[in-house]
């Protein structure tokens, strides 16, 4: 055979051997990112870089705090289905209306205590710098999403809330 030939013929078959091989490879990585553990929690030990210890703690928390979490979602989602049904068909804001806005009002209000103090606890079981960073991010993230709505309102043109 022509010795050009041979050569070619391997960086073929070395080429195809490297492609198939990272093929395979980035499928099975892929395939684990894609099933992650189902730790939810595993982020708080690696953004927080918490030892086996405080994670531990933090994960005892979570647990005792699921159940009042979903009990206040169950109670916030009830009385939006009541809210909505008072609001079906109407051309105008009832008392009646007005009342549930004011109810499901006061039960996230008490929903977002509950988390901050959830939060806080979770914040005591880490190593005080990164128990002050976690709460910090919590406080943002759960009182962000109102303060967002607000800014925008009252930096957008015509709507001047508060700035007689």
């Amino acid at each position: 055979m022509n010795r050009s030939l041979v050569i070619v013929l391997l960086a073929l078959v070395v080429g195809a051997t490297v492609f198939g091989s990272a093929y395979v490879l980035s499928h099975r990585v892929r395939t684990m990112q894609c099933q992650g553990p189902t730790d939810d929690l595993a982020w708080l030990r690696q953004e927080f870089r918490l030892s086996d210890a405080e994670l531990k703690k933090v994960r005892v928390l979570h647990k005792g705090y699921l159940p009042k979490c979903a009990e206040m979602c169950a109670r916030i989602a009830a009385k939006k289905k009541e809210l909505e049904q008072v609001l079906a068909g109407q051309t105008n804001v009832s008392a009646t209306a007005e009342q549930k806005l004011s109810e499901l009002d006061v039960l996230r209000a008490q929903c977002q205590t509950e988390m901050l103090r959830h939060f806080v606890e979770v914040s005591q079981a880490m190593p005080p710098e990164q128990g002050r960073r976690y709460l910090a991010e919590m406080q943002r993230v759960t009182l962000g999403k109102h303060d967002q709505i607000e800014k925008s309102m009252s930096d957008s043109a015509g709507h001047a809330h508060g700035h007689d």
